[in-house]
């Protein structure tokens, strides 16, 4: 009697044969989508042909024409792409702060929602609910007509300890300006920071990571500080604004359009980040508090070694999903004036009439950016998740 094993294995036809046919399927589609562009392609090539327009980007190195409030240097007789590359810094220094800031709100939000405190629970679950159900438009004007334009004027802005400055123009905040020895300063630090852990590792292998890093910190702020009296000139200045005649000089100023879009983004986005948080340590199983008090564990070891783990892990996806979309709403910024990457592109497409190229590189930008940020986010979770065995 022949066993099972034994019997020669029948390979299918190419036709029947399941990862054949995935691959067709994939080359068919990929076919299928790049046919589809080639017409809408040569559709639109020829429908700009019979009106006289030629498709084309040397637009990009006339020059601009028009004046840009705030970002890096630029000046009205440099070309559009000059200006474009303006807005595209401006859209990424006002999307990265939105997202930490927004992070941190949520983080503290969704904390809180959790929280034993029946006054921060309610307070949290208040907050989070009126942000998350108001259309992000309207929360931006909300910070920019009903807030910020009716603080007082620059003479009689509302002032922090000498050091922040409130008014209708926005927010005045010390600057820092690097001198000739913030390399070697960081260099020593970073230098300090490894020793200080080799050195604990090798005389005390017991110590937990929480002490260790303390240590470490400690140790570090230490040396930040020897550094800062020790040198010559400080690594870092603090240029503190300072009110003049109708304007603060020194610091750095945050416009009042900037500082609406920074609100709108992190109120709305940092309520829906307090629901991931909040859904994410509630999928934690409860056990896991209850073994970590089995063997020992304080409830903030338990919170920072057991807890947060498998709670990142959840909501990280989650959040990369946030992340997005806060950086496509601050396309939003054109409705408070803010020159940000869509509202000069608008003005370049209004002087120069280049519609379907001005949309196409916006569209491209916004697809990079978005792409890296994934890009991270992917990476971030690929390091945080459980290994199979």
């Amino acid at each position: 009697m022949t066993s099972l094993s034994s019997q020669p294995h029948i390979q299918p036809t190419w036709w029947r044969d399941e990862r054949i046919l995935k691959i067709l399927l994939q080359v068919a589609f990929v076919i299928a989508v790049l046919v589809v562009f080639g017409i809408l392609t040569q559709n639109l090539t020829s429908s700009l042909r019979r009106l006289g327009i030629t498709f084309g980007f040397r637009f990009l190195g006339n020059s601009a024409n028009f004046g840009i409030t705030e970002g890096i240097p630029y000046d009205p007789s440099e070309s559009y792409l000059k200006a474009f590359v303006v807005g595209v810094v401006n859209t990424l220094w006002l999307s990265s702060i939105s997202i930490v800031l927004a992070t941190v709100m949520g983080m503290i939000l969704g904390v809180a929602r959790l929280s034993s405190n029946w006054l921060a629970r309610q307070l949290a679950t208040v907050i989070t609910e009126i942000f998350r159900n108001v259309p992000v438009l309207l929360i931006v004007i909300f910070w920019y007509q009903g807030v910020i334009l009716t603080l007082p004027a620059v003479r009689n802005s509302y002032s922090i300890g000498g050091f922040f400055f409130i008014s209708q123009r926005g927010i005045n905040l010390p600057s820092l300006d690097p001198s000739g020895w913030l390399i070697p300063t960081v260099v020593i630090l970073a230098g300090a920071a490894w020793g200080i852990r080799k050195l604990l590792l090798a005389r005390r292998p017991d110590v937990g990571p929480i002490q260790r890093n303390s240590l470490i910190g400690l140790g570090v702020l230490l040396l930040a500080v020897a550094c800062w009296i020790l040198f010559p000139e400080p690594p870092l200045r603090v240029d503190v604004p300072v009110l003049d005649r109708f304007n603060f000089r020194g610091g750095t100023q945050l416009s009042a359009e900037f500082t609406a879009m920074l609100l709108g983004l992190v109120t709305y986005t940092g309520c829906y980040i307090a629901e991931v948080v909040r859904g994410s340590f509630l999928a934690v199983q409860r056990g896991q508090w209850e073994a970590s008090r089995a063997i020992g564990l304080t409830e903030l070891s338990t919170f920072q070694l057991v807890i947060v783990p498998q709670a990142l892990r959840i909501m990280i996806p989650s959040l990369n999903t946030q992340y997005l979309t806060l950086i496509k709403n601050s396309s939003l910024a054109i409705a408070v004036g803010f020159s940000d990457l869509f509202n000069i592109s608008s003005t370049i497409i209004n002087q120069s009439g280049r519609s379907v190229e001005m949309f196409a590189i916006i569209m491209a930008t916004y697809l990079a950016i978005n792409l890296v940020v994934s890009y991270g986010m992917n990476w971030i979770n690929a390091r945080v998740k459980l290994v199979e065995r």
